[in-house]
């Protein structure tokens, strides 16, 4: 019997026209361009401004230019999987909005949170429902609007997020690309040092919460970097190793677009030089669930069919993984 094989069959993505620069940034905290660059790779972030913006104004966006590019209309999705921790709403679904908005009134949809690493998770469970025959064309979006939930008075947070969205469609194929392999993990014990106090139903937002601020993201920056660095870095290689990969056969790392140095340790603990790995966090910094799909997109002219690509990234809870995928298709 033929395998078939979840493959990305296109990919697009959208950011806000608003830059924050880090010269911006010197003028709300205590900060200076050169020591956020030395620090994190970061020179500007885009925001979306405006009154009733949410989350899926970007990710319909990416979505609409998906459809244009692979030539399909909305109603052909078979289902949404919107990743994602700044949902619009706490119901419903984003991937239920944003299917209103761009008119995919054929498909289910339901939202997933992993943190950062939620688009990774997101791409990893709509492969099942390619692989098992059950849908021809899923949705997989990752997108953020991070700077609702950053605290522009607090250095440590404010300085690393941004806005955007990226989108993949996932189909069926029978010639081996897709999809190969799948490493993804959990461990709760980092809920204490990356997470959000309130707004969930153990403590609801009353004034409290509100002015003790506890709706930003909540971050104990040399823990989450620590785990980081080697989660990250390991289950990377780990991939590497289970399918019998060295650097030479890796075309690119895609990584999660954290910090420059998790990057780097991640990139180095592979063997790979700088030139195989996807990097824009000087431009966009961390859009968390955004970063993995919007590098795809940026890149998506230097990918030739066959290309072996790994996908790494890691997230508040803590999450992280790594996926190893062969790339479906040659630049237009």
């Amino acid at each position: 019997m033929t395998k078939i094989n979840a493959a990305i069959t296109a990919v697009s993505h959208h950011v806000p026209d608003y830059v924050l620069s880090n010269k911006e940034l010197e003028k709300l905290v205590d900060t200076t361009d050169e020591w956020i660059t030395t620090r994190t790779g970061i020179k500007e972030r885009r925001i979306l401004k405006g009154e009733d913006q949410g989350v899926t104004e970007i990710a319909k966006v990416a979505v609409e230019k998906l459809l244009q590019k692979r030539g399909i209309g909305p109603e052909e999705i078979d289902l949404v999987i919107f990743c994602t921790v700044t949902p619009d709403k706490i119901f419903p679904a984003s991937a239920n909005i944003v299917s209103r908005k761009v008119g995919m009134n054929k498909a289910f949809g339901y939202d997933l949170n992993a943190a950062c690493s939620g688009f990774i998770y997101g791409l990893v469970t709509g492969s099942k429902f390619i692989e098992t025959g059950s849908y021809k064309k899923v949705l997989v979006i990752g997108a953020d609007k991070m700077s609702s939930i950053v605290d522009y008075s607090d250095q440590s947070t404010c300085i690393i997020f941004g806005d955007g969205a990226g989108a993949v469609l996932l189909e069926p194929t029978t010639e081996g690309m897709g999809l190969q392999d799948s490493i993804l993990r959990s461990d709760g014990s980092g809920e204490a040092f990356l997470h959000q106090k309130a707004g969930g139903s153990e403590r609801p937002a009353s004034e409290g919460t509100l002015a003790r601020k506890e709706h930003y993201v909540h971050q104990e920056g040399k823990t989450v970097f620590k785990f980081a660095v080697s989660k990250m870095a390991e289950v990377s290689y780990e991939i590497l190793e289970r399918n019998a990969l060295t650097a030479d056969d890796v075309a690119w790392l895609v990584p999660h677009q954290a910090n420059l140095r998790i990057i780097d340790a991640t990139s180095n603990r592979m063997g790979l030089n700088k030139d195989k790995v996807m990097i824009n966090i000087d431009r966009y910094g961390n859009t968390t669930n955004g970063t993995i799909p919007i590098c795809l997109s940026e890149w998506e002219n230097k990918l030739h069919k066959g290309d072996n690509i790994i996908l790494s990234a890691f997230g508040g809870g803590f999450t992280w993984g790594a996926v190893y995928l062969k790339w479906a298709y040659d630049p237009s």
